[in-house]
């Protein structure tokens, strides 16, 4: 009776999820979800320009409403449960994924003249038109700055804040002139659920300010006005309505205002966590520590580590960031990912699909794949359908099969794919450890680990490593539940500090998944040939002699069949 609750929001690509937990344990009493109604599932795409994604922020804020609605609906058949016991909220969104406002916090896709310019939308995370812009601030920023390369991998990417800006300016002067300034959905939705009207008041987190805009306290904040003038001397417009301090995740982005209370059937005043990324969020519900790699499998990956600030840490070549406190206040928060995971899925069963059912065709895909075994296509794949997000920081690269005969079946393609989506995994923990950051554990969360255990076995055989899985399926909104906890603090029935917090609120599920013995060692080949194209596709000036491939494809596969 005496239980205190928060509310998660996790603003995803296609949706927003909306969870209330009990502060105690954890344990969600109530969910609501909000499928946006704008763009192909809740994206804004163009024909003619497969590298545009873009968002409606009015979802946004109708999503809040609809999405807490059902959630304190569904709680209320919880013992003990009002909404008045809820003390605190979290929010986490996709990201980089900025737009324009005006100064009084108005989207500019609100204001007459631009409700049908796509460029006055949320540039949604996976928006890469400015891949020729990335390289050019890499480019300088090696010349200028290298210590802001040295924090995000050496290589600025075309999902990230000033690539898009950047871009916007060039193609679309009359957006980039109307705009005030541009803020992350992150920092943003939590402004207007706080009543923030000026957004010079917003209060940006440190975890997209330090992961996509390349803030660091170490050189005193963003990006220094010299540098930003030899972009362009317009984008220093931008810089300057940026704040001198972004603000990690234990802070307090504002109170829920009365207007959107009211409409919710919440009490006004309850705390905002500062936003951050759905990833970062999902490190926290997920139990993340020292030692443990808590992978984010969805539509894409995001892997995410911490690092005590207190011990050297050195810079690690194709990450997309570390920053201080982005994930946990005192620690170093790194992230990693891959550009497509369940993106890769949904293309090649649409693929495939012709007039059928796509739940229906993964259901045969995944049934018939997990019956073949490791090596038995004969087939090895790169997964960069949407680039190489890490290690290589690379939107131009694209996909690739090997192996291809007049014998090859969908099923064997398609594990192909999730092999290839494993590999790539590996490499990026591989990387981490080559740099001295140990992989002691694997934590896994989002879509993908709860619904194809076949995966998460061929993730277990190519780690040769246990894969966990993290006790809530939700967890990002876990986390944003979590920082609402913090923020509302001990007095109010929340906890002091996010350890706290975590040991209280999060957990791991009994079911895991252990390398099967037999499979290790094929998969051990199999990588070694997947470094090869890896490399001699994706790294410059690489001399590559690729004609054993097939070769060792088809050796590997007779092999494998003649044990039969």
């Amino acid at each position: 009776m005496n239980s205190k609750y928060t509310l998660g929001l996790d603003y995803g690509t296609s949706s927003v999820r909306a969870i209330i937990v009990d502060v105690s344990d954890g344990h969600t009493v109530g969910e609501g979800v909000f499928a946006y109604r704008n763009g192909v599932d809740g994206v804004i795409v163009d024909r003619d320009n497969h590298h545009l994604a873009r968002q409606d922020p009015d979802d946004y804020i109708e999503g809040f409403i609809d999405a807490t609605l059902t959630a304190l609906k569904h709680a209320g058949g919880e013992a003990g449960f009002s909404p008045e016991k809820i003390i605190g909220i979290g929010v986490d969104t996709t990201g980089s994924s900025p737009m324009p406002v005006l100064r009084n916090n108005t989207p500019l896709s609100r204001v007459s003249g631009f409700e049908d310019d796509k460029d006055a939308l949320v540039w949604l995370w996976k928006d890469h038109t400015g891949h020729f812009e990335a390289q050019e601030i890499t480019r300088i920023g090696r010349e200028m700055r290298p210590q802001y390369l040295d924090k995000i991998g050496n290589t600025y990417s075309s999902e990230w804040f000033w690539a898009k800006i950047w871009h916007c300016f060039r193609v679309n002067p009359k957006v980039y002139d109307a705009a005030f300034t541009w803020v992350e959905i992150c920092d943003w939705i939590p402004a207007v659920m706080a009543g923030v009207n000026d957004a010079l008041q917003i209060r940006r987190g440190i975890t997209a300010a330090g992961h996509k805009a390349m803030y660091n306290p170490g050189w005193g904040g963003y990006p220094d006005e010299e540098f930003i003038s030899r972009l362009d001397q317009k984008l220093l417009k931008l810089r300057r309505s940026l704040p001198d301090k972004a603000y990690e995740l234990d802070k307090i982005a504002g109170y829920l205002n009365k207007d959107l209370a009211e409409k919710v059937g919440l009490t006004t005043g309850i705390p905002i966590a500062v936003g951050s990324f759905d990833a970062h969020f999902g490190g926290i519900g997920s139990g993340i520590e020292p030692g443990t790699l808590v992978k984010n499998i969805g539509t894409s990956c995001c892997d995410i580590m911490v690092a005590p600030m207190e011990e050297e840490l050195a810079d690690i070549p194709g990450l997309c960031g570390i920053v201080p406190g982005s994930v946990l206040p005192g620690y170093y928060g790194l992230e990693a990912g891959q550009s497509a995971i369940g993106d890769i899925h949904g293309w090649f069963a649409g693929l495939i699909a012709g007039g059928r059912d796509r739940r229906e065709v993964f259901r045969q895909l995944e049934e018939e794949a997990a019956a073949l075994r490791p090596g038995e296509s004969g087939l090895i794949a790169l997964d960069w359908m949407n680039g190489n997000r890490t290690v290589l920081v690379d939107q131009r690269l694209t996909g690739l099969f090997v192996g291809l005969t007049l014998h090859t079946s969908a099923a064997e393609m398609y594990k192909a794919l999730l092999e290839a989506t494993a590999f790539g995994a590996r490499i990026i923990a591989e990387r981490f450890q080559s740099y001295g950051v140990e992989v002691k554990r694997v934590i896994n969360c989002g879509g993908i680990p709860y619904k194809s255990p076949h995966i998460m076995q061929i993730y277990a055989d190519v780690f040769n490593q246990k894969m966990e899985l993290s006790r809530s399926n939700q967890t990002a909104s876990l986390g944003s539940a979590i920082a609402g906890a913090v923020v509302a603090g001990p007095e109010a029935g929340g906890y002091a500090d996010y350890k706290e917090a975590i040991s209280s609120m999060t957990g791991v599920l009994d079911t895991a998944y252990v390398p099967i013995r037999e499979n290790v060692p094929v998969y051990e080949e199999l990588f070694s040939i997947y470094r090869e194209l890896h490399d001699a596709f994706g790294v410059e000036n690489q001399s590559a002699d690729l004609y054993p491939v097939m070769k060792r494809l088809l050796e590997i596969r007779e092999r494998v069949k003649g044990a039969e």
